[in-house]
């Protein structure tokens, strides 16, 4: 049993990272399609109690955020694994011009969520955390925090 959550801002490679990485193994818990909390709440207590794999794939940018999914996941005896994609403001906004329709963020919201940004620690209670990084080629360079 395995709770992965994702931490970054908008257009740093979450969403592409899972479906290279996660899609087949599993499920995606999602602000983007679930739409509202009490959705996201519901279907990630469907995983807890059925032990089904799952990956929180939001922006999660602060402890606080992060422990919404972190203490029921321990809770139930998941092993909790956390991913921090790293990404310079600049980088995150040219990436999102390039989204269109809803996908788009506008870009007071990608800068305010930079800004609130609490880089994850293994003290939140993740049992491994890794550091994952988008390359000019667009492939990722992911390494362990040992800390």
């Amino acid at each position: 049993m395995e709770a992965i959550i994702f931490c970054g801002i908008q257009a740093s490679g979450k969403s592409t990272f899972y479906l290279q990485n996660f899609f087949h193994t599993h499920a995606r818990i999602s602000m983007d399609l679930l739409r509202t909390r009490n959705r996201e709440r519901l279907f990630m207590e469907l995983c807890l109690r059925t032990g089904q794999r799952f990956v929180i794939d939001n922006t999660n940018p602060t402890i606080e955020e992060r422990s919404r999914y972190l203490t029921p996941a321990i809770e139930a005896g998941f092993s909790t694994i956390g991913y921090f994609f790293e990404s310079s403001l600049s980088g995150a906004i040219r990436r999102n011009a390039t989204r269109t329709g809803k996908a788009r963020i506008p870009d007071k919201g990608v800068g305010g969520t930079y800004k609130r940004l609490q880089i994850p620690t293994l003290a939140e209670g993740f049992q491994k955390l890794y550091k994952v990084k988008l390359t000019h080629e667009n492939s990722y360079l992911v390494e362990e925090v040992i800390v």
